[in-house]
């Protein structure tokens, strides 16, 4: 009969300082852009610069379908979705040392 060496624990690896600093500011990064987004997100559709701006002037069925309600509105939910995602990973974030 043959004894198996017990396993050894998982531990997290190790980060060098300059690691751990440039995954600090690009979670910080993530989460600036992630909200930022998000809130012109949910503001944009509801404002006249959607629909009523030079580059949507030739294509009148296109201006048409972003003026509809449901596509401002699902824009929106997506800019709120986008500030979630941005928090979530700010409260979600975990260092290891």
């Amino acid at each position: 009969m043959t004894v198996l060496p017990a396993p050894k624990p998982a531990t997290e690896p190790h980060h060098s300082g300059l690691e751990l600093w440039l995954r600090r500011i690009t979670v910080l990064l993530f989460v600036f852009v992630c909200a930022a987004v998000g809130v012109l997100l949910v503001i944009l559709p509801w404002r006249a610069e959607w629909t009523d701006n030079f580059l949507l002037l030739s294509y009148p069925m296109l201006r048409t379908f972003l003026s509809n309600g449901f596509v401002r509105g699902l824009c929106s939910g997506l800019g709120l979705l986008d500030i979630w995602i941005g928090f979530w990973e700010a409260i979600h974030y975990h260092e290891y040392q």
